[in-house]
């Protein structure tokens, strides 16, 4: 409470009236251009988030570009490579493809050749059966002369001689045709076998010509494919560069961005911080009327939070005295969070004691006005350990649900909350946002007074309502 002096003679109290009421206008103004700040600030840092998040991809894109135009590189350096390759190859290939085809003509011409020696072998070897033919019908003429001559005496002595002579003539041209013959039979299978293998040779030459060919043909595609896969990787580079330039342009477009919304979420700050100022200053322009006589409004509510207020700390001081708890715990700021809650509740060593005794109180001044939304004691931490009935729902598994059902057990340790519960000031009209989960918020006053318990000051008792 402030500590003025009485006011002076000749102020109207009409002057101080208005003061009064307007101060709560300007107050519930300034709540309004408060409320717009933080819908800022929080979508400045959201937009901050996103921009760091955005300047982290730019960074993936730039790292991930470099590693693609490094690789293109690579790729290129291997398709330059292979068709250099697949060039020297389809040149190796056609060479040993000519020497094939000289290859495949000279073993066809000596194929050709060695038929023609067959041919001329086969028409000696006839003429060599002639000889032998002859040899013998000599052999045979020769016999017959002999055993003329032995019949002629010592007449066909000499053509005896002549006989003789002529039967060993016979005798070795029959031997020589014969040894002929056999020469030119074994000539004439050797030259069969050699123009056969020579036939292999050549069918195998052609294989060889016609999968060069093939070959040759494949590499032509694949020097296509190839030229190709350059093309379509130069395309790719030229791509990827275009890519870096413009990620090059991101970053100093970031950092001017980031620049320029951290001073907006900066100066949104220091705005907010100067709104909350002007919110206190309202608040302490309507006590100070007050104080100094000045009626507004929300006179008569100002007076029941004092008188409830006043009462809990007898209704406390009661539960001293009858043992039913002691100072140390109803003064115990140790909180134990209750598992699995969210929004997070707790627990207090005097939770169950209030459970006990504020209700009646704080269920009474529900009904003192319709704009009344809630009544409920919190300690000078902002801990809510006891709300009204319809506050103080089971949680469920919707947090949204909860924020807005179940809000007893919880600290409210906001700005209003903990002026609320540290105020020593008779009174401390507040207004705020209240936030009702899911987005929603509703604008409204908060009007608290001390409870203090055998003198000693524990918390404040809260009122919250509409305009």
């Amino acid at each position: 409470m402030n500590d003025l002096s009485p006011p002076a003679r000749g102020v109207s109290a009409e002057l101080i009236d208005r003061i009064a009421n307007e101060a709560v206008t300007l107050g519930r103004d300034i709540v309004d251009v408060a409320g717009a700040l933080d819908a800022l600030a929080t979508a400045a840092q959201e937009h901050l988030a996103l921009l760091g998040e955005a300047q982290g991809a730019a960074q993936t894109v730039q790292t991930a570009n470099a590693q693609v135009i490094s690789s293109v590189d690579q790729v290129s350096e291997a398709a330059e490579a292979t068709i250099h390759a697949v060039a020297r190859t389809v040149a190796q290939l056609r060479e040993t493809g000519t020497h094939a085809q000289r290859i495949a003509e000279w073993v066809h011409s000596v194929s050709q050749q060695m038929t023609e020696v067959t041919g001329t072998l086969a028409t000696v070897q006839a003429e060599n059966s002639e000889i032998r033919t002859i040899a013998t019908q000599v052999n045979i003429l020769a016999i017959n002369a002999k055993i003329e001559a032995v019949r002629a005496g010592d007449a066909g002595r000499g053509f005896a001689v002549v006989a003789e002579a002529i039967n060993e003539l016979s005798r070795k041209t029959g031997g020589a045709a014969e040894g002929i013959g056999r020469a030119i039979g074994g000539l004439s299978e050797r030259i069969t076998q050699l123009r056969g293998e020579a036939e292999q040779i050549s069918g195998n030459a052609a294989a060889v010509l016609d999968g060069a060919a093939e070959s040759d043909s494949a590499l032509g595609r694949m020097t296509e494919s190839v030229t190709r896969t350059r093309a379509a990787v130069e395309e790719i580079a030229a791509r990827a560069d275009t890519v870096r330039r413009a990620n090059d342009g991101f970053g100093p477009a970031f950092e001017r961005m980031g620049g320029a919304m951290r001073m907006t979420a900066t100066e949104v700050e220091q705005a907010r911080a100067r709104t909350n100022g002007l919110i206190s200053i309202s608040e302490t322009m309507v006590q100070d009327a007050v104080v100094l006589g000045g009626a507004i409004t929300d006179g008569a509510l100002i007076e029941h939070v004092q008188e409830a207020a006043a009462r809990i700390g007898r209704l406390f001081a009661e539960g001293l005295a009858a043992g039913r708890i002691s100072e140390s715990a109803l003064f115990d700021h140790r909180y134990s969070p209750v598992p699995g809650s969210d929004p997070q509740q707790h627990l207090a060593p005097f939770t169950r004691f209030t459970d006990a005794v504020l209700p009646p109180v704080q269920e009474a001044a529900l009904d003192l006005d319709p704009r009344i939304v809630f009544c409920a004691a919190v300690d000078r931490n902002g801990y809510l350990p006891t709300h009204n009935r319809k506050f103080s729902l089971p949680q469920s598994e919707d947090p949204v649900w909860n924020n807005a059902n179940s809000r007893n057990r919880r600290i409210f340790n906001d700005r209003v909350g903990l002026r609320a519960g540290s105020s020593t000031a008779p009174f401390v009209l507040q207004i705020y946002r209240r936030d009702m989960g899911g987005g929603d918020y509703v604008l409204m006053k908060d009007l608290s007074a001390p409870i203090r318990v055998n003198g000693r000051h524990w918390g404040g008792l809260r009122i919250g309502y509409r305009f």
